[in-house]
């Protein structure tokens, strides 16, 4: 085991408790869903951190949503909300080689390339002209 990490948060009448174990993080009986960050931070390590389902889906709204900007979420939810979920995920980083998997990006401070970005903030959206054959196929595959 590598760490331990046991919370409790309350939103809006939804309880969700989680405890967090290395890089075998259950939470609720099921695995936790890990966020990568992209950021404009000089250091550049773009960090990987496990939140709970219900942590996820406040950050990820859409169907099968996949990317958001921190700007759209803080718009979306309440300062108080806010805090809470990302207090609680900060706590929750994970290295990239015990991730099992990314299901979401946050991008912060990328509001200049908005335009860039699918509208959807599904991955499998990019533009055609923006990604190669296989990426293409798979993505097909996938919508």
């Amino acid at each position: 085991m590598l760490w331990c990490y046991t919370s409790r948060l309350v939103i809006k009448s939804m309880t969700v408790g989680a405890t967090i174990y290395g890089n075998s993080a259950t939470a609720l009986g099921e695995v936790v869903k890990n966020i990568q960050i992209i950021d404009r931070a000089e250091n550049a390590t773009f960090s990987i951190f496990q939140a709970t389902d219900e942590e996820f889906d406040l950050i990820f709204i859409g169907d099968q949503q996949d990317m958001e900007f921190i700007e759209d979420f803080l718009a979306r939810v309440t300062p108080d909300v806010a805090t809470s979920v990302l207090t609680l995920i900060w706590e929750r980083f994970i290295l990239k080689r015990d991730a099992q998997g990314i299901h979401g990006t946050l991008y912060y401070e990328y509001e200049s390339r908005r335009r860039c970005l699918p509208v959807s903030k599904r991955e499998v959206d990019w533009a055609e002209s923006a990604i190669d054959e296989a990426q293409r196929r798979l993505f097909a595959s996938r919508r």
